[in-house]
């Protein structure tokens, strides 16, 4: 088979960046494979961060043609006619917001029109987790050009069979992110380089109103009263960080809490999570969670809540804690739990035996099987 993958790569940042670049690590060793990526993502006005570059010494690199800008239009035809020269079998475009809706639904339309290549969406959240009116149009726009879909938590799924009730979908879980090399270190190091004694908390990932960090700062208090712990809260902040630093005074926890603002390039990534005794994922809404991922491939058991996809991949009492979203107690407890009855062992080994089910081997039999439908 031949196959062109069309999404973000480096020097782009962030969790579907490496998705699309481990994907096509894999897909590439067994099919020939051809990954196009834009010249530029979104205007300044329209990213809520620092950069969307990737500031990585070692970063996660592999052959690409920078091709397509979703603010001019004569690239969306550049973009069809150089595909349309590979002859592929597939094109797979990854999806995870409206805003790629014209540019994505132009290639998409032109290619299923002209051409016998077979039309694949890979959803990352077919609908975003802030939106605006137009997502329902703008998505159905893009996505109503797909001939397959593969989505990654039951609620994308039923997201998608709401708008496009017809759609042939595979739902499968977001691949351990284990084929990079991150540094693992021995946690006694890690935690004495960060400064830390005793256990640790990690919140990882952009802080966005919709992950709920409030309620595990919240959570804090009483997580205390019971085990000295400290909460490392590590991602560049899309909310008023203030806000949050206010709750943390207030709360008295100050001594308890480390705030590192910023994107963790790769080099770093191993840090924290070495130094972690558990990721804990408070979100008030999800479809899936890369952090996740990136969690079970240090062997991190995670505490999460019962939202999106999050239950299907973290199994309460197994690989981590499943709690009610928005409920502080509730993770309070789950914590407290997890640290005084020494959970670790058993979870982490349970994490190490799922690996076989999240790989990316699996990812690509299921990419095989969708577009080999005639």
């Amino acid at each position: 088979m031949k196959y062109v993958l069309v999404g973000p790569t480096y020097p782009y940042r962030g969790g579907i960046s490496h998705y699309t670049t481990l994907l096509y690590q894999q897909l590439s060793t067994v099919h020939e494979t051809r990954l196009y990526s834009f010249k530029r993502q979104y205007p300044a006005f329209l990213f809520p961060g620092k950069t969307d570059q990737d500031p990585s010494a070692s970063p996660l690199q592999v052959p690409c043609e920078y091709l397509l800008d979703p603010l001019n239009p004569l690239t969306w035809l550049q973009t069809y006619r150089r595909i349309k020269q590979e002859r592929p079998d597939a094109v797979i475009f990854q999806w995870w917001v409206p805003y790629w809706a014209p540019a994505f639904a132009s290639v998409a339309g032109l290619l299923r029109r002209f051409t016998p290549a077979r039309v694949v969406f890979i959803c990352h959240n077919v609908r975003p987790h802030e939106g605006s009116i137009l997502d329902g149009f703008l998505t159905r726009l893009a996505l109503g050009q797909g001939q397959q879909f593969i989505v990654q938590s039951e609620k994308d799924l039923q997201d998608l069979k709401a708008l496009l009730p017809r759609a042939k979908a595979v739902r499968t879980v977001l691949p351990v992110y284990d084929t990079y090399h991150w540094e693992v270190m021995e946690q006694a190091a890690a935690k004495n380089a960060l400064g830390l004694a005793g256990p640790a908390l990690l919140f990882f990932g952009l802080v966005r109103k919709y992950k709920g960090l409030e309620y595990l700062i919240r959570a804090l208090p009483e997580v205390l009263r019971h085990v000295a712990v400290h909460l490392l809260i590590v991602g560049e902040f899309w909310e008023d960080r203030d806000s949050y630093l206010q709750v943390i005074k207030d709360l008295g926890v100050q001594q308890n809490v480390t705030v590192v603002d910023r994107y963790v390039p790769n080099e770093e990534v191993g840090l924290y999570f070495s130094a972690a005794d558990v990721v804990v994922l408070p979100y008030v809404d999800a479809t899936q969670s890369a952090v996740v991922s990136l969690a079970y491939a240090f062997d991190k058991p995670v505490i999460t809540t019962a939202v999106g996809g999050l239950p299907e991949v973290v199994t309460d009492g197994e690989t981590g804690f499943v709690v009610p979203p928005g409920d502080s107690a509730a993770l309070a407890a789950a914590i407290v739990k997890y640290l005084r009855e020494d959970c670790a062992p058993r979870f982490t080994a349970n994490v190490r035996a799922r690996r076989s089910a999240l790989s990316w081997s699996r990812l690509v039999s299921i990419i095989e099987e969708c577009t080999a439908v005639s």
